[in-house]
């Protein structure tokens, strides 16, 4: 469970409760950060806990999350979130630019969880 630990963890998930509690508390923040932030922080963050949890039940650190798991999961956070959601819920609206940033983010984890984790 060393993952849960790390800085590259903790901070991201750190970051993303401040913005979730910035924005609520309704303090001024730069636009992108506040409607892009989060967006880029997800996929990290869901793929350090499915590695963490892979590791808890092989109970093995030697296991990686797979390029066709990191595609698999980015591509479902992106249909829910950006197709699915905008159509029952007003709360929720459609931004490509919201799908690039998930892709980024899963691209970062999944370049770095060797060299980190």
């Amino acid at each position: 469970m060393s993952i849960l630990k790390h800085p590259v963890f903790y901070i991201p998930v750190l970051l993303g409760i401040a913005l979730y509690i910035a924005g609520k508390l309704q303090l001024p923040l730069p636009h992108w950060l506040f409607f892009y932030g989060n967006d880029f922080l997800c996929m990290p963050i869901v793929l350090s806990l499915c590695l963490a949890a892979i590791r808890l039940i092989k109970k093995t650190e030697n296991l990686y999350v797979p390029m066709r798991v990191v595609l698999a999961l980015t591509i479902y956070f992106a249909l829910f979130f950006e197709w699915f959601m905008p159509q029952i819920s007003e709360r929720y609206t459609r931004d490509f630019r919201d799908v690039v940033l998930y892709f980024a983010g899963a691209t970062l984890f999944f370049v770095l969880q060797k060299k980190l984790f």
